[in-house]
């Protein structure tokens, strides 16, 4: 399995991938024109990093982002792991699990001290695949799980 992290000339399959990321979810926006402008955007953003992934370096079949900040709690940098996609005809070959090694390396080569995700209820799969690279909902201490809330505005 090859893992590369991606650069400005992988406009074309990041945002393949995550447009294909937002039809799994049966979404309309952003639309494909505004994901290949946000994933140029990125790629030149230096506290975020995409990693592609796959049997074949031609034709990534998984992406993955990470976005970086400074966590005061930690006096080091946060990981955020925004998003994990797996072409449907890759998975179960070991794409996700490469994707999430090679994610956590990255972080601790930036000195992060942890790496947090969020990941939907209804998407057993990857909550498995979360679980097994060591991710948990319970926060110690103070105890008790963990709750993403959003409000948009």
């Amino acid at each position: 399995m090859q893992v590369r992290v991606a650069t400005a000339d992988d406009v074309d399959n990041v945002a393949r991938l995550m447009a294909a990321f937002r039809d799994w979810w049966e979404r309309d926006e952003p639309t494909d024109e505004q994901l290949a402008a946000g994933v140029a955007r990125l790629l030149v953003d230096p506290q975020t990093e995409f990693l592609l992934a796959g049997p074949d370096a031609a034709r990534p079949a998984g992406v993955c982002q990470l976005r970086y900040r400074y966590g005061l709690w930690y006096d080091a940098p946060d990981c955020w792991l925004e998003d994990m996609y797996v072409d449907a005809e890759a998975r179960g070959l070991g794409v996700g699990r490469a994707l999430g090694d090679a994610a956590l390396e990255r972080a601790r080569e930036r000195g992060c001290r942890r790496v947090q995700l969020d990941v939907n209820e209804a998407n057993p799969e990857a909550l498995a695949l979360y679980r097994r690279l060591g991710f948990d909902s319970i926060q110690d201490p103070p105890g008790g799980q963990l709750v993403l809330m959003t409000r948009w505005i």
